[in-house]
């Protein structure tokens, strides 16, 4: 989605065993995670606060609070808008969808007498990002055409004949070529053949495009926890998590002649792109809660890169209307066996360090008297240490050259950020009211003036009484951001301004076990 042309760097063009861009790896490490409706109507900030199942997914040393267990459950509904504004003109997309938030059990044991006052275990379930959106964005463009994506692999590989541009090139100019957006320049001869492309002909009178992209999926996590309270002062813990990564990306891109003219060959191209990723990963959370005085908690947690093993399924398509009575189509698939291409590899996001604080009021062993809660967290993530590699014993060369030149881009495009996460509670009784805020920072190094940010502000309401509890919250997000249809070496290109709203509506129903 958000892609980028990084400075002095060209990446080797995308083939079908080569779908991934740096996008890829800011998609899958710059999320809002997922805990309950009661954490996040704090904010999300849970790394000193302790006694929910979410630490778990955040500092699993505050599941060191239990002396007894808990199960809960967590639906959650998300809705809200994409703006879009590109070369002046700004469009509005909506999107919905029904999700399964935090969900598991807790068990805690200790007799509160002994060195190690309790124990705690946990499994539980999250939804720890949430890959559902909908963008769509026109605009009428004099600059570039999006055809010279392929005029530029053609340079890039030095392709002179025909045949080869019509068959090796199978997830881009052979596509292009075989449905003439691409065509020789007349004069020449096979194997000394120049190319030029019908759309980008055009620019001097503009061409209308129009890009729409719906992604789907989420990470889906499943850990277990454990921790430890010791002397009621420090609580450790650790958790290993196997989250299971599965996204899905259906692009649309229509370039068309705004003229009335019917003599210059082209009236429009679409192409047509279905991106599929699954796979599984593993990570490691530890962390410490230390309490200083009665009121206080002071929390530290380290969360281990997640090292995924995945798989790719990529396919596309290209249609071209050439005012000459035909509409030409050509096919990836007639090129691949009628399957998707497919691609294994490895991919490895950034760890993360967990700074918090908390107050809690009437901080007392009996947490039914217990009147409420301040809590904030500050997280550091260090965007540019996304990595991809080549998986196998003995991966081919072009992947592995691939890998290498898709981490130098990764590496320039992007940098570390803080994000910060704070809320509080009041309690009356069986009854409790929470507000809360979250900021995750710009990860884009600015290298074309790309920005980007994420707010949630957050309100929730909760009752407890006799072993049962029951959190309604409502986050609303306000995120900022950038989407290119396609980058140019040696061009000038644009990108659509993003701005989207969304609501999450979650509600937590849990028991004491």
């Amino acid at each position: 989605m958000k892609k980028i042309l990084f400075s002095g760097l060209t990446l080797i063009a995308i083939s079908g065993l080569h779908a991934q861009e740096p996008a890829d790896a800011l998609r899958f490490s710059w999320y809002v995670p997922g805990a309950t409706a009661r954490i996040q109507a704090a904010g999300g900030a849970m790394g000193s606060l302790g006694g929910d199942v979410s630490a778990t997914f955040v500092n699993p040393a505050g599941l060191g609070f239990y002396k007894t267990g808990d199960f809960v459950f967590t639906p959650a509904y998300r809705f809200g808008n994409a703006k879009s504004s590109y070369l002046g003109r700004t469009e509005k997309q909506n999107t919905s969808t029904f999700t399964w938030g935090t969900t598991g059990f807790v068990f805690g044991s200790g007799d509160g007498k002994s060195r190690i006052r309790s124990s705690a275990v946990s499994l539980v379930y999250n939804r720890t990002a949430d890959f559902n959106s909908n963008i769509m964005y026109r605009g009428m463009n004099n600059q570039s055409s999006y055809s010279q994506k392929f005029l530029e692999e053609i340079q890039r590989n030095n392709i002179k004949d025909g045949n080869v541009l019509a068959n090796d090139y199978p997830f881009g100019s052979s596509l292009a070529f075989n449905t003439y957006w691409i065509d020789t320049i007349g004069g020449g001869t096979n194997g000394n053949f120049n190319f030029q492309s019908r759309s980008a002909n055009l620019l001097s009178s503009g061409l209308l495009q129009q890009n729409t992209v719906e992604t789907s999926g989420g990470i889906d996590e499943i850990a277990l926890g454990f921790a430890e309270n010791i002397k009621d002062k420090w609580m450790i813990g650790g958790s290993i998590a196997v989250p299971y990564l599965h996204y899905k990306r259906v692009g649309e891109f229509i370039e068309a002649d705004t003229t009335s003219l019917t003599n210059n060959h082209f009236n429009y191209a679409q192409v047509d792109e279905t991106l599929r990723t699954k796979g599984f990963g593993f990570n490691v959370k530890l962390g410490a809660i230390y309490k200083p005085s009665e009121y206080w908690r002071l929390g530290l947690a380290i969360h281990s890169p997640t090292f995924f093993t995945l798989t790719d399924k990529y396919e596309t398509s290209i249609t071209t209307d050439t005012e000459r009575g035909t509409v030409y189509s050509d096919y990836s698939l007639d090129y691949t066996n009628n399957a998707p291409s497919e691609f294994k590899y490895d991919y490895l996001t950034p760890f993360k360090a967990i700074g918090s604080i908390s107050y809690v009021l009437r901080e007392i062993q009996d947490v039914t008297k217990q009147r409420g809660f301040l809590t904030a967290d500050v997280e550091y993530v260090n965007y540019k240490i996304n990595s991809f590699s080549a998986t196998g014993d003995n991966p081919d060369q072009s992947s592995v050259d691939y890998m290498g030149k898709l981490n130098e881009a990764i590496d320039r495009a992007y940098k570390g950020t803080f994000n910060f996460r704070a809320g509080g509670e009041l309690k009356f009784t069986t009854l409790m009211v929470r507000l809360g805020a979250a900021y995750y920072g710009n990860p884009y190094q600015n290298i074309q003036g790309e920005k980007g940010h994420k707010l949630n502000l957050s309100g929730g309401l909760g009752y407890r009484n006799k072993g049962f509890f029951v959190d309604l919250t409502y986050v609303h997000s306000m995120n900022k951001d950038v989407h290119f249809a396609y980058r140019l070496s040696n061009s000038p290109y644009s990108g659509a301004s993003i701005k989207e709203t969304r609501g999450n509506v979650l509600l937590t129903v849990g028991f004491k076990i």
